[in-house]
């Protein structure tokens, strides 16, 4: 069993945001592989299917950015998995709109809901999606996370999602050092 998580802030007020972009990775990934999202627990909506080859939970946490911890514990610790079968995806400042990033550990770079997952869990060696929203122009950080994205970004957003999509399955299917050889140079605006 794999652990797809998405991270983003429940309810419709942030359902289009930048900082939601994890819970838009993961449910095109469930899209894509007809794992319906509509289960309660864990302190989230998930669903149960097959990505790829692997039988995978994708978790969308329902606890607010800031306190993802407690419900990626909650289903960790239920399904017995093991760090390296734990795949975060996330939002990240420090990459441009249209890049992606594969990892397999390090610490939070400042991300509130990652910081949360380590903290709780305890361990860090866990496999990350990062998926670049950009910095402000301005340095207003907080509002440029819950804004919605540009007139452009949206337009090429599907591509975003999709391209993530496949970052995912080629993690699943072929492991993360593969993802990062395939994924970590993508550039959407080249």
């Amino acid at each position: 069993m794999k652990l797809l998580v998405g991270l983003g802030n429940p309810g419709d007020k942030y359902s289009a945001t930048r900082h939601n972009i994890g819970f838009m990775v993961a449910e095109q990934v469930a899209r894509c592989h007809r794992v319906v999202l509509k289960k309660k627990g864990y302190q989230g909506i998930y669903g149960v299917g097959r990505v790829g080859t692997c039988e995978t939970t994708v978790l969308l946490p329902q606890t607010f950015m800031n306190c993802s911890g407690s419900s990626v514990n909650a289903a960790y610790r239920s399904l017995g998995i093991e760090p390296g079968d734990l795949i975060v995806i996330y939002d990240d400042l420090d990459l441009p709109f249209g890049r992606l990033r594969v990892k397999t550990d390090g610490g939070h770079g400042g991300h509130n809901g990652l910081r949360d997952i380590v903290a709780v869990l305890g361990c860090k060696d866990f496999v990350r999606l990062r998926v670049g929203i950009g910095r402000p122009e301005h340095g207003n950080v907080t509002g440029h996370v819950l804004s919605r994205f540009s007139t452009n970004e949206q337009k090429l957003l599907p591509q975003l999602l999709d391209t993530a999509a496949d970052a995912v399955e080629r993690i699943l299917s072929s492991g993360a050092t593969e993802a990062m050889n395939s994924f970590n140079n993508y550039n959407l605006l080249d």
